[in-house]
This record gives structure tokens, C-alpha cells and sequence, in this order.
């Protein structure tokens, strides 16, 4: 948990039952990120993998108006020059990686404002599940007139192709929940928010740790470059896992999954 002195918890980090979720806990401010915020979600982060009892990494905003509104300008005030730019785009990127690096899935559950850094937080989630108002954008040519890094471009022609990524910037364009859901961006577009994450964290737990990590890191790889898969397909198929569930599946007996 992280919070600012005198103040109540900008983003809580709670265990529940095999789900940790973290809530960016700025509701007045459209849970607009602030340099502590990045710590404790990259904290969070660790926490999950640190912890073998977390099977799922579940995001989500308070209140009703937004998931994650950006960063707050408030932390750009001191900027005075092109490198604290590329010093601020390091450190987004630092946590994104941190949050796309996460052994076991995540899920981003969106309603109202995803905007920005909050849009790129949800990318590198493996599962997006929004209202269908929701509404995703990243108006900087309107707004602060700022750029993004290279990593969060090619997070975004990755989730939406050229053409829509250009839309998404030039036009300063905000998709609903429903458009991003027809790009293939969310998930799921639903107007029971919580019920489809508790259902989407239900179906996850009952799944086997292993595949679903295999499956997120050859992805993670190849978007990153990379096309080498030895190692995850000597993991899998070494794992103790794989082994009673072949004895359990044969005996038509159930199984229970381990992670090893």
C-alpha cells in the first residue's frame, strides 16, 4: 500500500482470497497517477509475484468516473527540458514493463475514463473487461502536447494496428467501451462490471498456472522481438503439473493445479 503523508492511501493493494487487486484511489482527481502511485503498482507487482498463493493481478479505479485519468500534471511542473521528458517516459516504461512482466494474469476492470498513462496501464494487462460507456483516448495533441515513448507506440499499433492508433492520436479521438470492445482492445464490454470480474477471476484461478504463464510470455517475447521458446516449453512440459494432470486426465479422475 502507498500513500501520501496526510493523506488517505492513493492506491490500495489488497489480498482476496487467490485475487490481489489494486485500486488507484484518487476518485476527485479521475484517479490521475502520481509518482507514488507508479511505486505501489510496481510494488504490487512484486507482491504478486512474490506470493504464490496470488493466482490473478486484478486493476481498477474508485469511484465511478474513471480507471486511470493519466498522470497527474501536477508531477510535470518542475520540468524545465527535453531530458526530463525522456527521464518520465523511462520511468512509465520501467512500470509498464514491471506490470506486463507479471507471472500470473491480469485484469483491468474500466468504467469511465481511461486516458493516457491509464490507457497504457490497461494495455499491458492481459485482459481488459469495460462498461460499455467507458471511454478510452490519449488527447495529448489537444492537451499537453507532449509525445509518447517508443514502447508505448508499439504497445499501441500492437492492441490496435496502425490505422486505428493514428486515429486514436491525430483525431485525439476517445473510443467507448463498445468501440474498443469492436477494435478488440476490451476483453469484454459489460454493464455488470463487478460480476464479470469475479467471474473472469473464478474462471482464471480454475485454469492451470503453467499454460496461462507460457502463454503470456511467448506473447510478452514476440511482441518484444523475440521468437526463442525452448526454455518455456522445457518448463511446461517438465513441470509436475503436466504429469498428474496426463495420470489424472487418463483416469478420468479431477486435478488440481499446482504451478510447479
Amino acid at each position: 500500500m502507498s500513500s501520501s503523508p496526510g493523506s488517505r492511501s492513493e492506491i490500495l493493494v489488497e489480498g482476496q482470497g487467490p485475487a490481489l487487486t489494486v485500486t488507484f484511489n484518487r476518485p476527485e482527481q479521475r484517479n490521475a497517477m502520481t509518482w507514488a502511485m507508479y511505486d505501489g503498482l510496481y510494488e504490487a507487482c512484486e507482491r504478486a509475484d512474490a506470493d504464490d498463493d496470488v493466482r490473478v493481478l486484478v486493476l481498477r479505479g474508485a469511484g465511478e468516473d474513471a480507471f486511470v485519468a493519466g498522470t497527474d500534471i501536477r508531477q510535470f511542473a518542475d520540468f524545465t527540458g527535453g531530458q526530463d521528458g525522456v527521464a518520465y517516459e523511462r520511468r512509465i516504461t520501467r512500470v509498464l514493463d514491471r506490470l506486463e512482466d507479471v507471472n500470473v494474469p491480469t485484469v483491468a476492470a474500466i468504467r469511465g475514463y481511461c486516458v493516457g498513462a491509464g490507457l497504457a496501464i490497461a494495455a499491458v494487462c492481459d485482459l481488459r473487461l469495460a462498461t460499455p460507456d467507458a471511454r478510452f483516448g490519449i488527447p495529448i495533441a489537444r492537451t499537453l502536447g507532449n509525445c509518447l515513448s517508443m514502447p508505448t507506440y508499439a504497445l499501441l499499433l500492437h492492441h490496435l494496428g496502425p490505422a486505428r492508433t493514428l486515429d486514436l492520436l491525430l483525431n485525439a479521438r476517445f473510443y467507448s467501451g463498445r468501440e474498443a470492445h469492436a477494435a478488440g482492445f476490451v476483453t469484454e464490454s459489460t454493464e455488470d462490471l463487478d460480476e464479470a470480474v469475479q467471474q473472469a477471476v473464478d474462471r482464471l484461478v480454475g485454469h492451470a498456472p503453467l499454460t496461462m504463464w507460457a502463454t503470456k510470455e511467448a506473447i510478452r517475447r514476440l511482441r518484444r522481438g523475440r521468437a526463442d521458446g525452448d526454455d518455456i516449453v522445457s518448463r511446461v512440459y517438465g513441470s509436475d503439473d503436466f504429469r498428474a494432470a496426463v495420470r489424472a486426465f487418463s483416469a478420468k479422475q479431477p486435478r488440481t493445479w499446482t504451478g510447479r
